[in-house]
């Protein structure tokens, strides 16, 4: 029997959420695995981090997930103000005393007892939604400066002095890039979009020549073997990670470089212990998991019910698909190092958490896709 048209509407995109599910088994499996490094260190760090990503990430996010993918679209539409506004005051919180943590000479955490919480991956969806709402509401005058630049800058200036002075630089790189394209995907003339993007890497330019560790960081890309012991020493031993993998990988749990070697296994490097693991095989899987989340997601995008949906759709694929590639690159060796984690996959229970949330958003439009 043939389904009515209105009820197989109501259906979210199975192929996009089979990707998800795919991803977080795998993520879970090469968490564990990575955090074997942890374990050989410290039993208690490796419980905590263990009860961290499984609790408050995987299963507050399949929560969160399945909430979201039931809640209305378009009531983001109506709050995004707020979410903007409560994500930016949530994100300058850290700088409180006694709320805010520090760690590694960085302040991005916020304590809640045995909980911390990054709240900079509150931030970017938040900017996501309110973008998307904007950006549909000005659709017709984005010819504009007022309306097609403007705002942008607005916003981004906003984001760069609070995640600057934490310092944070990664994820206004995410969040510029990813409102960049929003941008572009709006319709918005392209000179207001080079205008963005110059202003944006002049920014940028000027932080890496007055920030001692981000001029390090860009010539130990350029320079990889110069600083082995020092600044060049983590991508030299992702890539001797990845090198050892071959096609086929030592098997799984079976990496060495994340025993004694590697920098945070099971998260800034976990891909090097995907590729030492797993070879080219599990590297390249990786790689196809998240051009399929990519294109699957914008499929969605396109057949979306409203600019408002589509616009808000691309933000969140593009987000996450932008900073997998940004922290796959960087352990290849083709990208500064950042810091970033592999989405679904890094140790960083918010990140997981907000990832899967924001995946529930997409769900819920896929139902309405035409």
């Amino acid at each position: 029997m043939v389904r009515p048209l209105r009820e197989r509407k109501k259906r979210v995109d199975k192929f996009f959420l089979t990707v998800v599910v795919i991803l977080g088994v795998v993520g879970i499996a090469m968490f564990i695995s990575a955090s074997l490094g942890v374990l050989a260190r410290s039993k208690a760090t490796f419980y905590q981090v263990l009860i961290s990503q499984l609790g408050l990430g995987l299963l507050v996010g399949f929560f969160l997930m399945y909430l979201t993918s039931r809640i209305n679209y378009k009531l983001w539409r109506k709050f995004a103000l707020f979410l903007f506004l409560g994500s930016i005051f949530l994100t300058a919180a850290v700088f409180i005393p006694g709320l805010g943590v520090s760690h590694g000479g960085a302040e991005r955490w916020i304590s809640l007892g045995p909980v911390s919480l990054q709240p900079a991956e509150f931030l970017k969806l938040g900017f996501v939604i309110y973008f998307a709402a904007f950006l549909s509401s000005a659709k017709n005058r984005l010819h504009d400066f007022k309306f097609g630049m403007l705002p942008l800058v607005i916003l981004l200036g906003i984001v760069a002095f609070i995640l600057f002075n934490q310092p944070d630089t990664k994820n206004f790189i995410l969040i510029a890039g990813t409102g960049i394209i929003m941008l572009f995907l709006s319709g918005t003339p392209l000179k207001y979009i080079a205008g963005i993007g110059v202003l944006s890497a002049i920014v940028l330019g000027l932080l890496v020549a007055f920030t001692p560790y981000l001029k390090e960081r860009l010539q130990t890309f350029f320079d990889p073997g110069k600083n082995t012991l020092s600044s060049g020493y983590q991508i030299q031993q992702s890539l001797i990670a990845i090198g050892s993998g071959g096609i086929f990988g030592r098997g799984y749990g079976q990496s060495v470089q994340k025993f004694s070697y590697l920098p945070e296994p099971q998260g800034d490097s976990i891909f090097a212990v995907v590729g030492e693991e797993f070879g080219f095989i599990g590297t390249t899987t990786i790689v196809l998991l998240f051009l399929f989340f990519a294109l699957r997601g914008m499929r969605v995008a396109n057949h979306s019910p409203d600019s408002f949906s589509r616009l808000l759709t691309s933000g969140i694929v593009i987000l996450i698909t932008m900073q997998a590639l940004m922290h796959i690159a960087a352990l290849a060796g083709v990208f500064p190092l950042t810091g970033v984690p592999l989405p679904f996959v890094s140790q960083g229970g918010t990140s997981l958490a907000i990832n899967l949330a924001a995946v529930g958003i997409v769900l819920q439009i896929s139902k309405h896709s035409s």
